[in-house]
């Protein structure tokens, strides 16, 4: 039995709306109708890339093509809101990449927006959807380690002294947190089910003005406690530990999920390998997909007040070290 067709649109020509875009076609009855973005010749460009229709050159053209049922957002940090807006105010759904937006407020905005006008929106947190990271979470339900006592997971990477590039300008929104770090700090949230009471940290501001690494220590009820690391000038190992009160698990390279490890006391390790032959975009594709199908406006498993949660979790992070953004002005 065939699936409905979703028709999508891509807002923003880039690298990592190609890297989304690759992967769409292993999604089932999803189809690439139009991009748009504020460069007609790029937009165009990435049109014959990859072989989608139609193309334009701003985001308000793209709101009002009528095939479109939703549209993946891969602009600029800074220009999230803007461009949800436009999109929801339009009719139209909206899978709008990480981070969501600059702070709680854009947060709040776009979510009101995306209710006023009844249509679909979520935030493109990708590693959610991957299998080994849903079966994961499939073993801490059924309380094969117990209860979750601490977790500990970084993600991080050394791009090198590029002052010029988006990563190291605090106008663009660079630095580790929104980049990298929100990784950890989402997935954090994903294992604990909350917001934690207590933040305790470190950062490095750079000579850009952008944080280029950072360390947390989040501190939940009953003494429970998850230690994350985030960094653009330091190649990090990138793994996640998940440890309980009758064992642990491990996800190497937790970001890309191809794997996960279950230990617990006394019994053999329990591995999940995932085999998938693509990067795993697809995934979040087809939750948005389902979702739009069974007539959701959010999905259970990126809920809108947990994105709006992050982003004020995030706030605080930089309230404490006086980082503060355009958007925030």
């Amino acid at each position: 039995m065939s699936v409905q067709t979703i028709k999508w649109g891509i807002c923003g020509p880039g690298w990592i709306s190609s890297k989304f875009v690759k992967d769409l076609p292993f999604a089932e009855g999803a189809e690439l109708v139009a991009v748009g973005g504020r460069n007609l010749e790029k937009a165009k460009k990435f049109a014959e890339q990859y072989d989608i229709p139609r193309a334009y050159g701003s985001v308000e053209e793209l709101a009002q093509d009528a095939d479109i049922d939703i549209v993946y957002i891969g602009t600029l940090h800074p220009a999230h809101k803007d461009n949800a807006l436009t999109l929801l105010r339009a009719g139209k759904s909206v899978l709008c990449e990480k981070p969501f937006t600059m702070n709680e407020a854009e947060a709040a905005e776009m979510i009101e927006a995306a209710r006023e006008n009844h249509v679909f929106l979520m935030e493109a947190m990708w590693t959610r959807y991957l299998p080994p990271i849903r079966r994961v979470m499939e073993w801490l339900a059924e309380g094969r380690i117990g209860e979750v006592r601490m977790l500990k997971a970084e993600f991080g990477f050394n791009m090198g002294w590029q002052p010029e590039s988006r990563l190291l300008d605090p106008g663009k929104g660079g630095g580790a947190l929104l980049d990298a770090g929100i990784y950890p700090i989402s997935f954090a949230s994903l294992i604990f089910g909350s917001q934690p009471k207590n933040i305790m940290s470190s950062v490095r501001i750079g000579q850009t003005g952008v944080d280029e690494q950072f360390s947390l220590l989040f501190e939940y009820e009953g003494g429970r406690s998850a230690v994350l690391n985030s960094a653009v000038q330091l190649d990090m190992v990138n793994d996640a530990y998940i440890y309980g009160t009758k064992g642990h698990i491990h996800i190497p390279s937790f970001l890309f999920g191809k794997s996960a490890t279950l230990r617990v006391s006394g019994e053999e390790p329990e591995e999940f390998v995932d085999s998938r032959e693509f990067a795993g975009y697809a995934f979040e594709a087809e939750e948005a997909m389902n979702c739009l199908r069974q007539g959701k406006q959010e999905s259970a498993i990126m809920p809108l007040a947990e994105t709006q949660a992050i982003m004020a979790t995030l706030d605080e992070i930089r309230r404490q070290w006086g980082l503060r953004y355009e958007a925030d002005e």
